[in-house]
């Protein structure tokens, strides 16, 4: 099976005043289509920057990413956006809702750049699917941080992406408000077949993906398989 996510030899360094820092040292490995997997590591592990690699966000100083059969860090900015509104979808911590927009204004952004005709519909099918049926014309201040991460969740599955990158996506959210996110989350994954790739810090919702990538200084110091524990509430 070809993977949808190849990562060769991939490392980042920046500069810093007289000195290199290295953030990602050689990193590789490949994601099949329809894998769960989460990126573990401490603060300064280097996950975040390598999502942001595999999303076609930054490019690396070395190495080859291939997303969906597409070397990234050969294209241009406009195509690796191209390819992310084609083929990619993204959770993030702090929701990146555009506040002067409703809640099926921001899920129907996506749609709307593909020049999708039944924008609305969908959009509001999926605000329905995550329990915001009645929330549609609120805007991001009216809602609670769980509801906003919610419509956020809409808005990324809104376009059916192939890949789906969730950076810390319960880190602003309480215990309770976390668990309905993630139900929702990997709900949502196994009914649209997405591959799913979620940088976090909690190991409960890591153990949830079907494998965990270990990150520490920069290097991958483990990969393994996990006993998938039940996520029903």
């Amino acid at each position: 099976m070809q993977a949808i996510l190849a990562v060769e030899h991939l490392t980042k360094t920046y500069q810093s005043g007289n000195r290199k820092l290295t953030v990602l040292d050689d990193v590789s490995f490949n994601i099949q289509k329809g894998e769960s997997v989460a990126i573990v590591g401490s603060s300064g592990s280097g996950k975040t920057t390598l999502l942001g690699l595999c999303a076609g966000l930054d490019k690396p100083s070395s190495g080859k990413v291939q997303l969906y059969d597409n070397f990234i860090n050969e294209m241009t900015e406009d195509e690796r956006a191209a390819l992310r509104n084609d083929h990619v979808g993204f959770i993030f911590q702090n929701f990146q809702l555009i506040p002067t927009l409703t809640a099926l204004e921001n899920v129907m952004i996506p749609l709307e750049l593909k020049g999708k005709k039944n924008a609305q519909s969908v959009a509001m099918d999926l605000l329905e699917r995550v329990g915001l049926g009645k929330r549609f014309d609120h805007y991001p201040t009216q809602l609670s941080g769980g509801e906003q991460q919610r419509v956020s969740l809409a808005r990324a599955f809104s376009n059916e992406p192939k890949i789906l990158f969730a950076d810390e996506p319960t880190g602003n959210l309480d215990e309770v408000t976390s668990q309905q996110v993630e139900q929702l989350l990997f709900d949502l994954n196994r009914e649209k077949g997405t591959t799913l790739i979620i940088v976090t810090h909690d190991m409960a919702l890591a153990q949830q993906t079907e494998r965990i990538i270990q990150l520490k200084g920069g290097k991958i110091i483990a990969d393994k398989r996990t006993v998938v524990i039940s996520n029903n509430i």
